[in-house]
Protein backbone atom coordinates (compact mmCIF):
# COMPACT_ATOMS: atom_id res chain seq x y z
CA UNK A 1 0.00 0.00 0.00
CA UNK A 2 1.33 3.44 -0.90
CA UNK A 3 1.57 5.69 2.15
CA UNK A 4 1.55 9.48 2.23
CA UNK A 5 5.03 11.04 2.20
CA UNK A 6 5.11 13.78 4.81
CA UNK A 7 6.63 17.09 3.81
CA UNK A 8 8.96 19.57 5.49
CA UNK A 9 7.15 21.28 8.34
CA UNK A 10 5.63 18.06 9.73
CA UNK A 11 7.09 17.60 13.25
CA UNK A 12 7.58 13.84 12.78
CA UNK A 13 10.52 14.59 10.46
CA UNK A 14 12.43 15.98 13.46
CA UNK A 15 11.72 12.99 15.73
CA UNK A 16 14.40 10.44 16.54
CA UNK A 17 13.07 7.01 15.66
CA UNK A 18 12.37 4.42 18.34
CA UNK A 19 14.33 1.16 18.18
CA UNK A 20 12.42 -1.75 16.76
CA UNK A 21 12.61 -4.51 19.37
CA UNK A 22 10.95 -7.26 17.33
CA UNK A 23 10.20 -7.84 13.65
CA UNK A 24 6.47 -8.52 13.87
CA UNK A 25 4.04 -9.20 11.01
CA UNK A 26 2.91 -5.55 11.38
CA UNK A 27 6.53 -4.33 10.96
CA UNK A 28 7.01 -6.59 7.91
CA UNK A 29 3.84 -5.12 6.34
CA UNK A 30 5.02 -1.60 7.16
CA UNK A 31 8.33 -2.32 5.39
CA UNK A 32 6.43 -3.62 2.32
CA UNK A 33 4.32 -0.43 2.36
CA UNK A 34 7.50 1.65 2.61
CA UNK A 35 8.88 -0.10 -0.51
CA UNK A 36 5.61 0.56 -2.36
CA UNK A 37 5.76 4.21 -1.32
CA UNK A 38 9.43 4.66 -2.27
CA UNK A 39 8.86 3.13 -5.72
CA UNK A 40 5.69 5.14 -6.28
CA UNK A 41 7.59 8.35 -5.46
CA UNK A 42 10.56 7.26 -7.61
CA UNK A 43 12.98 7.57 -4.71
CA UNK A 44 16.11 5.59 -3.87
CA UNK A 45 15.48 5.63 -0.12
CA UNK A 46 12.76 6.27 2.42
CA UNK A 47 12.81 6.54 6.20
CA UNK A 48 9.91 5.68 8.51
CA UNK A 49 9.63 9.32 9.60
CA UNK A 50 8.88 10.27 6.01
CA UNK A 51 5.67 8.27 6.19
CA UNK A 52 4.70 9.56 9.62
CA UNK A 53 6.20 6.97 11.98
CA UNK A 54 9.22 7.65 14.19
CA UNK A 55 10.89 4.23 14.00
CA UNK A 56 14.44 3.11 13.20
CA UNK A 57 13.50 1.67 9.78
CA UNK A 58 14.62 2.68 6.32
CA UNK A 59 14.35 1.09 2.88
CA UNK A 60 16.70 1.59 -0.07
CA UNK A 61 16.98 0.61 -3.71
CA UNK A 62 19.63 2.25 -5.90
CA UNK A 63 19.29 -0.03 -8.95
CA UNK A 64 17.54 2.58 -11.11
CA UNK A 65 20.20 5.25 -10.53
CA UNK A 66 22.58 4.09 -13.27
CA UNK A 67 24.16 7.55 -13.63
CA UNK A 68 25.45 7.44 -10.04
CA UNK A 69 27.16 4.11 -9.36
CA UNK A 70 27.24 2.37 -5.99
CA UNK A 71 29.63 -0.10 -4.41
CA UNK A 72 28.90 -2.76 -1.82
CA UNK A 73 31.33 -4.93 0.14
CA UNK A 74 30.39 -7.80 2.41
CA UNK A 75 33.13 -9.42 4.50
CA UNK A 76 35.70 -7.30 2.64
CA UNK A 77 34.66 -8.57 -0.81
CA UNK A 78 32.96 -6.52 -3.52
CA UNK A 79 29.52 -7.89 -4.37
CA UNK A 80 26.87 -7.04 -6.96
CA UNK A 81 24.81 -4.16 -5.55
CA UNK A 82 21.72 -5.14 -7.56
CA UNK A 83 21.71 -8.63 -6.02
CA UNK A 84 21.19 -7.04 -2.59
CA UNK A 85 18.43 -4.61 -3.56
CA UNK A 86 15.98 -3.65 -2.34
CA UNK A 87 17.18 -3.55 1.25
CA UNK A 88 15.53 -2.71 4.52
CA UNK A 89 17.67 -1.55 7.43
CA UNK A 90 16.23 -1.81 10.93
CA UNK A 91 18.05 -0.12 13.84
CA UNK A 92 21.03 0.78 11.63
CA UNK A 93 24.34 1.90 13.12
CA UNK A 94 26.77 3.53 10.71
CA UNK A 95 30.41 4.55 10.75
CA UNK A 96 31.43 7.04 8.11
CA UNK A 97 34.78 6.51 6.39
CA UNK A 98 36.91 8.11 3.73
CA UNK A 99 37.29 11.61 2.44
CA UNK A 100 34.42 14.06 2.39
CA UNK A 101 32.85 14.33 -1.06
CA UNK A 102 30.21 16.65 -2.46
CA UNK A 103 27.27 15.19 -4.30
CA UNK A 104 23.75 16.09 -5.37
CA UNK A 105 20.89 15.14 -3.07
CA UNK A 106 17.17 15.51 -3.08
CA UNK A 107 14.55 14.34 -0.63
CA UNK A 108 11.00 13.08 -1.07
CA UNK A 109 9.95 15.30 1.85
CA UNK A 110 11.30 18.35 -0.04
CA UNK A 111 9.78 18.00 -3.53
CA UNK A 112 11.80 19.53 -6.36
CA UNK A 113 14.60 20.76 -4.06
CA UNK A 114 18.16 19.65 -4.65
CA UNK A 115 21.53 20.67 -3.28
CA UNK A 116 25.16 19.65 -3.17
CA UNK A 117 25.76 17.97 0.18
CA UNK A 118 29.14 16.99 1.59
CA UNK A 119 29.33 13.54 3.16
CA UNK A 120 32.05 10.93 3.74
CA UNK A 121 32.46 8.78 0.63
CA UNK A 122 32.06 5.41 2.39
CA UNK A 123 29.97 4.06 5.24
CA UNK A 124 30.08 0.84 7.26
CA UNK A 125 26.63 -0.37 8.25
CA UNK A 126 25.37 -2.79 10.89
CA UNK A 127 21.64 -3.38 11.08
CA UNK A 128 18.90 -5.96 10.93
CA UNK A 129 17.21 -6.68 7.62
CA UNK A 130 13.44 -6.77 7.19
CA UNK A 131 13.35 -10.35 8.50
CA UNK A 132 15.39 -9.59 11.62
CA UNK A 133 18.69 -11.06 10.37
CA UNK A 134 21.93 -9.23 11.18
CA UNK A 135 23.56 -7.54 8.19
CA UNK A 136 26.93 -5.85 7.97
CA UNK A 137 28.39 -4.18 4.88
CA UNK A 138 30.45 -1.31 3.52
CA UNK A 139 28.88 0.97 0.92
CA UNK A 140 30.30 3.56 -1.47
CA UNK A 141 28.95 5.88 -4.11
CA UNK A 142 25.23 6.59 -4.20
CA UNK A 143 24.42 3.75 -1.79
CA UNK A 144 26.71 5.29 0.83
CA UNK A 145 25.13 8.71 0.33
CA UNK A 146 21.59 7.25 0.47
CA UNK A 147 22.32 5.27 3.65
CA UNK A 148 23.73 8.37 5.35
CA UNK A 149 20.78 10.51 4.20
CA UNK A 150 18.22 7.99 5.48
CA UNK A 151 20.00 7.34 8.79
CA UNK A 152 20.01 11.12 9.29
CA UNK A 153 16.20 10.98 8.90
CA UNK A 154 16.03 8.25 11.56
CA UNK A 155 17.73 10.68 13.92
CA UNK A 156 15.60 13.72 13.06
CA UNK A 157 18.28 15.31 10.87
CA UNK A 158 17.24 16.67 7.47
CA UNK A 159 19.38 17.26 4.41
CA UNK A 160 18.82 21.00 4.77
CA UNK A 161 20.82 20.72 8.01
CA UNK A 162 23.80 19.54 5.93
CA UNK A 163 23.58 22.33 3.33
CA UNK A 164 25.98 25.23 3.27
CA UNK A 165 24.49 28.43 4.67
CA UNK A 166 24.62 29.98 1.18
CA UNK A 167 22.61 27.11 -0.34
CA UNK A 168 20.11 27.18 2.47
CA UNK A 169 19.72 30.95 2.09
CA UNK A 170 19.17 30.49 -1.65
CA UNK A 171 16.42 27.93 -0.97
CA UNK A 172 14.89 29.89 1.92
CA UNK A 173 11.78 31.15 0.03
CA UNK A 174 10.98 27.63 -1.20
CA UNK A 175 11.60 26.12 2.24
CA UNK A 176 9.38 28.69 3.95
CA UNK A 177 6.59 28.15 1.41
CA UNK A 178 6.75 24.35 1.80
CA UNK A 179 6.79 24.59 5.59
CA UNK A 180 3.82 26.98 5.61
CA UNK A 181 1.80 24.76 3.25
CA UNK A 182 2.52 21.71 5.41
CA UNK A 183 1.54 23.46 8.63
CA UNK A 184 -1.68 24.71 7.03
CA UNK A 185 -2.54 21.17 5.87
CA UNK A 186 -1.81 19.80 9.35
CA UNK A 187 -4.11 22.38 10.97
CA UNK A 188 -6.93 21.37 8.61
CA UNK A 189 -6.49 17.71 9.56
CA UNK A 190 -7.02 18.42 13.28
Amino acid sequence: MVLEVVKYGDPVLREKGARVEKITPEIRQFIRDMYDTMYDAKGVGLAAQQVGRALQITVLDVREATDRPSTLEINGKAVDVAAHMPMALVNPVIRAQGEAAKGPEGCLSFPEMYAEITRPEFVEVEALDGEGRAVKFRAGGLLSRAVQHEVDHLNGILFIDRMTSDTRQELKPDLEALQAATKKRLRKQK
